[in-house]
């Protein structure tokens, strides 16, 4: 069962705590992980992208030159895709790009983003997070002062304006809750900060 050390937000050890083994200590799927994450990725595109190809593209209907006789490749239209002004060779149409990954995969990736946290030493457990006002200055020393990576995700176990409002104009800094707790977040910020309330609600909801 890993153990890690609880700070304070001055950045004082004040106790230990433990931390399932199933979901802080599992082994690591890294294939599960790449799945995860770029299903995440591909859900996340627009898929907007378009062009026009040769049957869409305005002009030439009419053959340029004849087909013989003027000494020069034949040509059918100057909207060919090799001509300047053409249409686009398989041109890109609008697309939906998400797809479904199966939850026991998504479960198996949660646990090993979770357990690589640990075993790189780049989880950060608080006995707590409160702030009375939103103060960017005030969260700029907390993450100093626990000497968080210049990259850090805080987990939270329910919403507080203040932590939101405190952290958002902070580059590289991102807040989010248990229940919206996604690999590709874990594995996008070095440092991986989480109170102990939400570490237990972590350990129940994900169970």
């Amino acid at each position: 069962m890993p153990k890690v050390s609880v700070y304070n937000l001055l950045g004082e050890q004040v106790g230990e705590i433990d931390l399932k083994d199933d979901m802080f200590g599992a082994e690591i799927n890294e294939h599960a992980m790449y799945e995860v994450v770029k299903n995440h990725l591909a859900n996340k595109r627009q898929g907007t992208q378009s062009a026009k190809t040769r049957a869409e593209v305005r002009g030439g209907g009419r053959k340029p030159w004849r087909q013989k006789g003027t000494g020069r490749a034949r040509q059918g239209s100057i909207r060919a895709p090799h001509w300047t002004g053409g249409g686009v060779v398989f041109a890109p149409k609008p697309r939906d790009y998400s797809y479904s990954v199966p939850k026991k995969v998504k479960r198996v990736a949660l646990k090993s983003a979770l357990s690589s946290k640990v075993l790189e030493n780049e989880i950060i457990v608080l006995d707590e997070l409160n702030l009375n006002e939103p103060k960017t200055k005030e969260m700029v020393k907390i993450l100093e002062n626990i000497k968080a990576d210049k990259k850090a995700l805080i987990v939270m176990d329910e919403k507080n304006e203040n932590i939101i409002k405190s952290a958002r104009n902070i580059p590289n800094v991102e807040t989010t809750l248990v229940n919206t707790l996604n690999v590709y977040d874990i594995l996008k910020y070095n440092s991986f900060i989480i109170t102990k309330d939400a570490v237990r609600k972590v350990e129940e909801v994900y169970a």
